[in-house]
């Protein structure tokens, strides 16, 4: 069936249009303005006040905060996205630093590995046959990432009209790219699994193993080193890159309704229908929210057996499992000058207080202490906190060592993440004590960071504020408080091929695609403006 480029208002109460997106995170967006460019009645639905989804900045007291990602990996997307559309968007380099205990390096090329190699062999001396393995592995990776990433992608190429790309690039890269995804997908095993069967150290397991969530697959783990080099911050936050797209939508005619929540989806009739009773009728829709709402909010009546039968199988796949890793995040406004954090480290600052490692702080005891929440005195889950706290690895960010005008002369703004699980944080709040535990992971933290890498730093805290798994589950509405889709502690429902992510954006629910972290695994910003353009593009090339 052909679209047709009209919208017909029929009632004050329904409206029609041609295609309706749901969620305007970065898939929406993506979605919205390629559509919209191409000459379609697009209406982008989005039940916060602003687009961006995960992906925001905020400000408190003239310091900027990003709400979500740190820094934007590029990963042949990003940049030729941004091209593709015409925005304009100043992009600053965003440099890694890793630090643990007072050892901190800067990962300024690949080189930095050698760097890398060096802390660990003066941290574990006792282990440097081990780490020799490690580093050995992670050059392999590196080369495969280079391939991977070695041009832009494709996808936001015209190949019949760029003859020359198609030849003098794309083709002579195929074969090394076929070949890499291919032994990606050999080291596809829990980077915990990997790095048990070849190093005995359990603390370096650890410390190199926390930096990632749960049973990240090896080569993703692996490949971080080149991600850290392909890290961009946009000039004003992270959240600039959703306005500039939301820009372009509106340029081109696309309709963005915010502060409306979805209800149900009729699909049967091709239609949507928000809280407020509003109903919205679709040729197409684009569900690029949390899958699991979709999913809960279907209705399935008067579909064929066969379609309903199909959805009942997916719908029982995405039930079956769970978000991944969400993060505990303080947000400090500090009065102390720029000068002394960039002494210390880059802007974005992985820095790890004890070389012990979290051991199984992190899994069987907090699985043990989630199954017997209740039976546990504070004192004890106080305990496990501060363990876990001294232990953990944490992502520092500075906003404006990237950008100094995003903090107040003569003042710095840090934003002190780390991994924390949903089912715990939601274990206190039943418990009638939310607030009162976050006050507790603040402190904590702020202690461990003013007696290691920011001595001081809480006497000189002006204000702070933090968010947890929660935080994000009632903001964006992403199952289980999760910040990169499905977790990867059990086969996940979705596509994970990566030759095969076409297939991700398709569903079984009639005239529905979907888009997003939630549709393919691993996810990120790039897989969200990757899967948002494949089903766009669905629909222009009339393949749906």
């Amino acid at each position: 069936m052909g679209i047709k480029h009209s919208v017909r208002w029929f009632r004050i109460n329904e409206k029609e249009c041609r295609i309706v997106i749901v969620g305007a995170g970065m898939a929406g967006l993506t979605a919205a303005a390629y559509l919209s460019r191409a000459g379609y009645e697009v209406l982008l639905i989005e039940k916060n006040k602003d687009c961006g989804g995960l992906l925001n900045s905020f400000q408190r007291d003239r310091f900027t905060f990003d709400g979500g990602a740190r820094s934007i990996e590029n990963s042949g997307i990003l940049h030729p996205m941004l091209n593709d559309l015409g925005i304009k968007l100043e992009l600053l380099n965003s440099p890694v630093s890793i630090g643990i205990e007072n050892n901190v390096i800067n990962i300024i090329s690949r080189d930095s590995l050698n760097d890398y190699k060096s802390l660990l062999e003066k941290l574990y001396p006792e282990s440097i046959e081990d780490i020799d393995k490690i580093i050995s592995f992670i050059e392999k990776v590196l080369k495969d990432m280079a391939i991977l990433y070695g041009i832009d992608n494709p996808i936001f190429r015209d190949l019949k009209k760029d003859k020359a790309f198609l030849f003098k690039e794309l083709l002579p890269w195929m074969g090394k790219f076929l070949l890499a995804v291919r032994r990606m997908n050999r080291l596809n095993e829990p980077i915990e699994n990997f790095l048990n069967k070849i190093l005995s150290n359990r603390s370096l397991i650890d410390i190199i193993a926390q930096h990632f969530f749960k049973n990240t697959p090896t080569f993703f783990a692996l490949g971080y080193f080149y991600v850290y080099l392909d890290y961009f911050y946009p000039k004003g936050g992270t959240g600039e890159l959703p306005k500039a797209i939301k820009q372009k939508v509106i340029e081109w005619g696309g309709v963005i309704q915010t502060e409306t929540e979805i209800s149900e989806i009729i699909s049967s009739e091709y239609k949507i229908k928000d809280i407020n009773g509003t109903t919205y009728s679709y040729d197409y829709l684009i569900w690029c929210a949390d899958l699991k709402t979709l999913y809960q909010r279907l209705k399935t009546d008067n579909l064929e057996e066969k379609i309903s039968r199909k959805i009942t199988i997916q719908k029982e796949k995405i039930f079956s499992n769970r978000g991944g890793d969400s993060i505990f995040a303080l947000f400090i406004g500090v009065d102390e000058p720029l000068e002394k954090f960039k002494s210390i480290s880059k802007g974005h600052f992985f820095y790890t207080p004890s070389k012990k490692g979290l051991g199984e702080m992190h899994r069987s005891e907090l699985y043990s202490l989630i199954e017997n929440f209740e039976d546990k005195p504070r004192e004890e889950i106080l305990q496990w906190l501060d363990k876990f706290c001294q232990l953990n690895t944490y992502e520092i960010s500075i906003p404006a060592l990237r950008d100094p005008s995003l903090a107040p002369q003569g003042k710095t703004g840090l934003i002190v993440s780390m991994l924390f699980e949903y089912e715990l944080i939601k274990k206190v709040q039943e418990a009638s004590w939310y607030e009162e535990f976050k006050i507790e992971v603040e402190n904590r933290i702020l202690e461990i960071l003013s007696k290691t890498i920011y001595l001081g730093l809480k006497e000189k805290i002006l204000f702070r504020f933090s968010s947890t798994p929660l935080s994000i589950l009632n903001r964006v509405g992403s199952s289980e408080g999760a910040i990169t889709g499905w977790s990867f502690e059990a086969p996940v429902p979705v596509v994970n091929n990566l030759l095969k992510i076409s297939a991700s954006v398709v569903t079984p629910i009639p005239k529905v695609l979907q888009g997003g972290q939630w549709v393919y695994s691993p996810a990120g910003i790039p897989i969200s403006i990757l899967t948002g353009l494949l089903a766009a593009q669905k629909i222009i090339k009339n393949k749906i």
